[in-house]
């Protein structure tokens, strides 16, 4: 079936994004933030308050000093830190040069990151201090790096609990490193943007596997970041003076269009945390008369358990966006939220990938459909084809999931026979198996791909297989995800050992390499030994007859 915005006209006013300062990079918005507000809040660090003025002052400081780095247009700059300032203001520094964002997850490995920096081509890394030792061992790939030191965007006292990470003292540089406070504070009229062509040029690439594989860089246009961040403002009717506080990583496409593009976007004060805790998020909530928030079903889980009939309460909050990792956004959940949150929506976010920018689709707030990820979001076509015919399928038909929008990637960078198989005549092709009901609403049901959801974090069977077997005793490895009650998925891995070495490992002797060596996300929770692995006849590991052992 073909589900087009057309067909969500009483849900959405407008089916065509509306760019209140034209179609413009998003730095260009900031800096008209800048110039209409300069004193209002733009982000509320753990009680540190940043200006428009003072973002943008930053973020041109920033530019300054890629270009005096010798960094041009096209360059891949990689930005490894936890949400913060710094983030932020490197993310629209890098872009404003015309240069390209590559988000790092900062629970990222030494393998891992080495594979990422040859994948994108990275020339150089924003990172901060306690991911430092991690960037050196990989220095030699590097023209320079820039560290950042989280406690010059921190208050002196605050009522909020500091992760450990963000208590680093300043350390010593050294090499091709430049540390924040040595940026020059030059003539600020000397920075040049670069010319953007709004439609064709790279703004960001976001790492993912794509249909299959280890991680990809998919290539993303400002035009994809301005259209996918105004249509999601649109279809669910977010205002100018709304607050937002934002906790998903800033690394991870959805965390950045909640935390980096929409603020900016809307010119909305935003509260930023490094990450959750639910005594601090519900104390900023109150605190600052959050009206809306991104979150995950745990994280209000969380929070409704800390609260009773005397917990005074969130008037202030409007929409609640949720998203279904470790348990399910339920009509139950929404209830319970809405007592200590009654002006408030809880509601499933949204359905999207790392491809189409995320955010694909919205739930009409006022026709909210448990279990579902709601209608196609502004200017999109969603078809479910059938598996092999990929012909359209009729309502309440399983197949698989395709996007078409203004958001749609250009590819994978380097990648041509991966670009051919998931992007045809503009359709992204996601692997994804889903139907869509009479009202048409989509509902996913699963995937075609072995990607494994863990905690919110897109695992590739491939790369942690390609990971386990740099273990020396390990011949081969195969990797699959099984239920978690609380993550969702986690991953298992059946791993056949050398000849000898049989007798000499057991699962904790594993487990413990495998923390040393990949985000924890990564790390199998349970490690079957085997004699051999299922193939095709060509050699291809079988992972989904190891799946199917296990159903």
């Amino acid at each position: 079936m073909s589900l087009s915005s057309e067909q969500n006209q009483t849900e959405v006013e407008n089916k065509t994004a509306f760019y209140p300062f034209g179609p413009k990079p998003l730095h260009a918005y900031l800096q008209k933030n800048a110039q209409q507000h300069p004193a209002k809040t733009a982000y509320i660090y753990y009680g540190y308050e940043l200006s428009w003025e003072e973002l943008w002052q930053e973020v041109q400081k920033t530019a300054r000093f890629f270009q005096k780095q010798n960094m041009k247009k096209g360059d891949r700059i990689g930005l490894f830190m936890q949400n913060c300032p710094q983030y932020i203001i490197s993310h629209y520094a890098v872009q404003y040069i015309g240069a390209i964002v590559c988000p790092l997850n900062p629970m990222y490995k030494e393998n891992e990151l080495e594979y990422l920096i040859e994948e994108a081509g990275i020339r150089a890394i924003c990172c901060s201090e306690e991911l430092l030792p991690v960037v050196r061992s990989l220095s030699s790939y590097l023209d320079w790096t820039l560290v950042a030191h989280y406690a010059d965007y921190l208050p002196e006292q605050t009522e909020f609990s500091l992760p450990e990470e963000l208590k680093a003292i300043k350390c010593k540089k050294r090499g091709r490193e430049t540390t924040w406070s040595d940026m020059e504070k030059n003539d600020l009229l000397s920075v040049k943007p670069a010319e953007i062509d709004f439609n064709e040029d790279i703004a960001l690439m976001a790492f993912t596997s794509g249909t299959t594989g280890r991680p990809k860089a998919a290539m993303l246009t400002f035009k994809n970041a301005l259209f996918k961040t105004a249509a999601f403002v649109q279809a669910n009717e977010i205002q100018k003076e709304e607050s937002w506080l934002a906790v998903m990583p800033l690394c991870h496409i959805a965390g950045m269009t909640m935390g980096v593009n929409i603020p900016v976007f809307n010119s909305s004060p935003c509260v930023l945390f490094s990450r959750f805790h639910p005594k601090d998020v519900l104390k900023a909530l109150q605190k600052y008369k959050v009206t809306v928030w991104y979150s995950i079903a745990s994280m209000n889980e969380a929070i409704l358990s800390l609260t009773d009939n005397t917990t005074p309460k969130l008037t202030s909050l409007r929409i609640n966006m949720c998203t279904s990792f470790g348990m399910p956004v339920t009509e139950e959940l929404a209830y319970r939220w809405k007592k200590l949150a009654p002006n408030s929506t809880l509601f499933e976010a949204a359905y999207g990938l790392s491809e189409t920018h995320t955010v694909d689709t919205y739930m009409p707030k006022e026709k909210v459909k448990f279990g579902s990820v709601g209608k196609p979001i502004i200017d999109t076509d969603i078809v479910i084809r059938g598996f092999e015919s990929k012909e359209p399928l009729p309502p309440g038909v399983h197949g698989e999931i395709s996007v078409k929008n203004p958001g749609v990637f250009k590819g994978y960078w380097n990648r041509l026979q991966a670009t051919a198989a998931t992007l045809k005549d503009g359709w992204v092709y996601t692997g994804d198996v889903g139907y869509v009901d009479e009202d048409g609403y989509l509902f996913v049901e699963g995937r075609i791909k072995e990607m494994i959801k863990c905690s919110g974090n897109s695992v590739f069977p491939e790369e942690v297989e390609t990971l386990l077997k740099q273990h020396p005793a390990v011949s081969q490895s195969a990797v699959i995800g099984i239920p978690d009650d609380t993550k969702g998925e986690s991953v298992k891995a059946f791993i056949v050992l050398k000849p000898g070495k049989e007798e000499r490992l057991n699962e904790k002797d594993i487990k413990r390499w495998a923390k040393e060596n990949m985000a924890a996300y990564k790390v199998p929770v349970e490690i079957e030994f085997r004699s051999f692995l299922p193939t095709t006849s060509t050699g291809k590991i079988l992972r989904r007859a190891l799946q199917n052992e296990k159903a």
